[in-house]
């Protein structure tokens, strides 16, 4: 998650990350550490809601479900549907890890990318023991890394338009006006056709929104101005 960090939080906060797994050797206590660990992408708070303290923020999980939900909804029959699916639910799960790191923290790309390395390695071999369902999770988190494919692609900009779109509910559901990096760093960047479309949509819609608040704030005044008189 990128965005702009809240100027009053600390940028010399250091991240304590947890000890990594180590193998038991039985196959099938490794394979429910593995499962368990995944709990903490249900309750890590994505950093950059926290930053800009969000009253009760989305968890890590939250965001990659409903990228997932996205995807099943698009409407292009040349990407592999399924596997964006996939990759939606696990292109963050290195952060069960590592946590979400932001970029007030310091932590250098190469070191954070590192880390997250470190942790999908220990994931896959101590905790998975190289199954071939481990072996589907490491590909398909290296292709979103990676970048090289349509899917790929296409699922970053679905990371882009959700987390815009979370932003925008945050604004509206706590009438929060300090959010616009969340979108100055997401939908300009959007390529893919139909995820652009749903940006536009939904910058549209944010400013109508705007437009709806700014007008029943003006009618307030007014009447509280007749009322007085």
């Amino acid at each position: 998650m990128e965005a702009s960090a809240s100027p009053d939080r600390s940028v010399n906060s250091k991240r304590i990350f947890p000890p990594l797994y180590r193998s038991t050797g039985d196959v099938a206590l490794d394979r429910l550490a593995f499962f368990h660990i995944l709990e903490r992408l249900k309750t890590q708070k994505r950093t950059g809601w926290v930053d800009n303290n969000v009253p009760s923020p989305e968890s890590i999980s939250d965001h990659m479900y409903r990228m997932a939900m996205l995807a099943m909804c698009t409407s292009d029959a040349n990407l592999d549907i399924s596997k964006c699916v996939m990759m939606c639910l696990v292109h963050d799960l290195a952060e069960a890890q590592v946590g979400d790191i932001a970029p007030r923290e310091g932590i250098p790309k190469a070191e954070k990318r590192r880390l997250e390395e470190e942790a999908m390695q220990n994931f896959v071999y101590e905790m998975l023991h190289d199954s071939p369902a481990a072996q589907r999770i490491m590909s398909l988190w290296k292709e979103y890394e990676e970048q090289q494919t349509e899917e790929a692609r296409f699922v970053k900009d679905l990371d882009r338009f959700e987390m815009a779109s979370q932003a925008s509910e945050y604004e509206r559901n706590h009438s929060m006006s300090t959010l616009q990096p969340f979108f100055d760093s997401s939908i300009p960047f959007i390529r893919h056709p139909e995820v652009k479309q749903w940006g536009a949509d939904l910058v549209a819609e944010r400013h109508r929104t705007c437009d709806d608040h700014e007008t029943a704030h003006s009618k307030a005044k007014q009447q509280r101005s007749e009322t007085s008189v």
